[in-house]
């Protein structure tokens, strides 16, 4: 049964990257846009990465032009807007697609995985939330408008780190 650590991703440099290498930890991937209404969560999701990370916790962004084309710009723009409007420190990854014929294989399955509270199926809008835990299977999966400092999510977090 595949899992987050079976894919290979580019991070926003242009590096490629295993997701093997967050193995034990427990991560929350993302997917994000610079110029949505929900762009503000990038607030909430670098003190939640804050918070976690020195206990193997990790949040993977996932730039993506899907939604109102709402993520127009290139990886080095997007990476500045994300530095210099937030200052975001948690790893960012190229753009991609995460629904349609061209959705990017990481995707595909994490969007066949029936998850709680938001099931299995195509990705709504951007900052969809998926809590890997640190074997890399899909713990749940949260909508959209869930922030990332949620009761349910940041429990759902520390539930996985236990």
């Amino acid at each position: 049964m595949p899992n987050l650590h079976d894919f290979e991703v580019k991070t926003i440099d242009g590096k490629t990257k295993s997701l093997r290498d967050y193995a034990g930890q427990t991560v929350l991937v993302v997917n994000v846009a610079s110029r949505c209404g929900l762009t503000p969560q990038y607030t909430a999701l670098e003190a939640l990465y804050q918070r976690f990370k020195t206990r193997n916790f990790a949040v993977l962004g996932f730039p993506c032009n899907d939604f109102g084309a709402q993520e127009p710009g290139t990886e080095s723009q997007i990476k500045t807007f994300c530095e210099t409007n937030f200052d975001v420190t948690f790893p960012l990854f190229t753009k991609i697609h995460v629904k349609g014929p061209n959705q990017a294989p990481l995707y595909n399955y994490l969007t066949h995985e029936n998850t709680s509270p938001d099931g299995a199926g195509d990705i709504a809008w951007n900052f969809a939330k998926f809590v890997i835990g640190p074997t890399g299977q899909v713990v749940a999966r949260f909508p959209p408008k869930t922030a990332p400092d949620d009761p349910k999510l940041v429990s759902t977090i520390e539930q996985s780190l236990a």
